[in-house]
């Protein structure tokens, strides 16, 4: 297993991951400004905000600052906690080179926490290098290389690896497409007796109430679920079955739907959408439109173009009609206002770096998308804030503006719960104690700007 040694810290240095700094950060105080605090649907006018040592300290009228603080006047502006990236990829293998921007980018657009959802050994130094504050970047969960149908072929083989994994210090198993029935059995018996939680799609021949049963910790992508409500006459196979249902969508039984709502409730199996990713795929934007966002000026050049490419190909092709790609975006709407009205919990998670979606800022897309399938502003902002706090046995330690907390904050030009397209008027953000400023944040995206 890798740790932050020398070997470790050279591979860091090899693919250009940006080092802090490891003395201790001044302290920031935020003065005369409008505190969003995402425990309760209120805004906290005229509030003094102090960060010390990486902890909220001070939320209040107004106190002194401690000696030697960074001052910033925020009249006008509002403070809210830092959001998470619950479905997360961070580059490895031949791709290591961009892990440097993807860290780089979760960071500068407010991402305080990113949960890796195809890990490698390289995630691991980078984790505990993050925690260890010798590297920027958003606290790190990573799982480990996917469990799919060609790693896991048998009891053994499953087995085998959830205990190679859970010894490495992976914090998480990544179920991909594929995994068969009798190998699965005995990863999630193994992985349930070990406590290593195991999350991902869910493969067909496991589908959704084994899913629900075994313990899936996350369900990502709503993977299983439009699934469920298939009644073809044919066998459910990837191909039948398409992009995550979009194939069967004239051959669903959507009496069911009720049920399957209840049966996740009653699992406790939080949801990870992914929506933005499944909107983007099914509607009508050319690769144009989907890769015109100002953000893509930040990605990789040619990953942009080839997902450009990759959309308009898509569109260019007839067998899926524009009329069963339009339904597919509105149920899965539907199922969304379904499953959170009905106290399913949501976490926020948009599946970037991958198609159309730029790291850090794709979170944000993502709350737009739950906002069009009917939740409001407050409720998507907490997907991505209380509610990965609570689940991951932090409240009120992180995800909220509070004293005690975590400081990974947003500082925004305007209020995210008028339009939650203001979460991304960001101004400044607060990384474990660490103010990056508007001057220092442009100077930082500029680099990454493709020229």
């Amino acid at each position: 297993m890798l740790r932050p040694t020398l070997a470790a810290t050279l591979l860091l240095l090899a693919i250009g991951v940006p080092t802090l700094a490891t003395s201790q950060q001044a302290s920031v105080v935020f003065t005369g400004v409008s505190v969003i605090p995402m425990d309760r649907e209120t805004v906290l006018t005229n509030q003094t905000v102090i960060v010390e040592n990486g902890r909220i300290t001070y939320v209040g009228s107004q106190r002194s600052a401690p000696p030697g603080a960074t001052s910033i006047d925020a009249r006008g502006k509002f403070l809210m906690p830092a959001i998470a990236e619950f479905h997360a990829h961070v580059p490895s293998g031949a791709q290591a080179m961009h892990a440097h921007r993807t860290l780089s980018l979760y960071v500068l657009a407010g991402v305080a926490t990113a949960r890796g959802m195809l890990g490698a050994p390289m995630h691991l130094a980078l984790r505990d290098s993050i925690a260890a504050g010798r590297l920027l970047g958003p606290r790190l969960l990573t799982s480990g290389p996917s469990f799919n149908n060609n790693s896991v072929t048998s009891p053994g083989t499953a087995a085998a690896m959830v205990r190679d994994q859970k010894a490495a210090g992976y914090d998480l198993l990544k179920i991909h497409p594929g995994v068969p029935r009798v190998a699965f059995d005995s990863l999630a018996a193994v992985a349930n007796a070990l406590r290593i939680p195991f999350a991902g799609h869910v493969p067909l021949e496991i589908g959704l109430d084994v899913a629900l049963t075994s313990k899936f910790s996350t369900i990502d992508h709503l993977d299983g679920i439009v699934e469920a409500m298939y009644t073809g006459q044919q066998p459910l196979t990837p191909q039948v079955n398409g992009w995550f249902g979009l194939g069967i969508m004239g051959q669903l039984d959507q009496s069911r739907f009720g049920a399957i709502v209840n049966r996740i409730r009653a699992s406790g199996v939080a949801m990870v959408p992914t929506q933005i990713l499944m909107d983007n795929y099914a509607n009508d934007a050319t690769g144009e439109e989907l890769t015109s966002l100002p953000e893509f000026k930040y990605w990789v050049p040619q990953q942009t173009a080839a997902w450009r490419t990759n959309k308009n190909n898509y569109l260019a092709q007839p067998s899926v009609s524009r009329e069963r790609r339009q339904e597919f975006i509105a149920l899965r709407r539907r199922l969304i206002k379904a499953l959170y009205d009905g106290g399913v919990p949501f976490l926020l998670g948009s599946d970037a770096p991958q198609l159309w979606n730029v790291p850090g800022f794709s979170a944000h897309r993502e709350l737009g998308a739950l906002v069009a399938a009917g939740l409001t502003p407050y409720q998507a902002l907490r997907t991505g804030t209380v509610d990965v706090a609570k689940f991951l046995s932090e409240e009120g330690r992180s995800g909220v503006v509070r004293v005690g907390a975590r400081a990974d904050l947003l500082l925004l030009d305007a209020n995210p719960l008028d339009a939650i397209a203001n979460s991304l008027r960001i101004n400044g953000v607060v990384m474990n104690g660490r103010w990056i400023g508007p001057a220092e944040r442009g100077r930082m995206l500029d680099a990454l700007a493709s020229p």
